[in-house]
């Protein structure tokens, strides 16, 4: 079984200095729709809303703050402890005058300890940070311990995207996702994993192609 200590973040938690207009926002805005640091039911925050959606490690926001603009009867939290990216994520929110995302600006984690059994629809992980090398694999944010806690919070039939340029955490993904009996791939052909999905949105990030290997996107389904 995988290990991973417990509530530890890797990476940097900030790196060039935040635009004064975002640093604004992470004073104003960021309070206002921080998710609460306590057990909740995510449906409190907007009892309006037809569907709760996770993004875990949301990088700048662009994709959270599209999805959210596309369909304004979804919920999006969104968790990222890199502040450049909450502080990006805050400009977006507000750009497009969303009401329908909060934050959690730290380790993931935290948040779903937070979370009831079976509240989300749906989660994305996008593009997670590889750590290629193979002394760090063991900081790779997927693991077992994560995958029993995001099988508790989504509802059966929920989904689970996973999308990454790196072909070796493709294949580490893919291993430990379906060594979970709470997870299915209904994959059929190399399409299914090799095109991206219909309602996916591209980000700067993305189009970057830092990996070695083209996207890859795997989509599970909670049994």
């Amino acid at each position: 079984m995988d290990h991973h200590p417990p509530l530890r973040s890797f990476g940097r938690i900030k790196s060039r200095t935040i635009k004064p207009r975002q640093a604004a926002l992470m004073d104003s805005l960021l309070p206002e729709i921080r998710c609460p640091q306590v057990a909740f039911d995510p449906r409190t925050l907007t009892p309006q809303a037809a569907r709760v959606w996770l993004e875990i490690g949301f990088g700048g926001g662009e994709h959270m703050a599209a999805q959210a603009s596309r369909d304004p009867e979804v919920l999006i939290l969104g968790a990222e402890p890199f502040q450049n990216g909450v502080a990006s994520a805050l400009r977006h929110i507000d750009e497009r005058g969303l009401s329908n995302v909060r934050l959690w600006d730290a380790d993931v984690r935290e948040l779903i300890a937070h979370l009831p059994d079976a509240c989300l629809d749906r989660i994305f992980i996008l593009f997670p940070d590889p750590w290629p090398k193979a002394r760090h694999n063991k900081r790779r944010l997927v693991n077992a311990e994560l995958l029993v806690e995001l099988a508790r919070v989504l509802k059966p039939g929920g989904g689970l995207r996973f999308a990454t340029d790196w072909a070796d955490y493709a294949d580490w993904t893919l291993e430990r996702v379906l060594r979970d009996p709470a997870f299915s791939w209904p994959a059929t052909r190399a399409c299914d994993w090799r095109v991206p999905p219909a309602d996916h949105i591209t980000t700067r990030y993305e189009e970057k192609r830092l990996g070695d290997c083209a996207p890859v996107f795997l989509d599970f389904v909670r049994q």
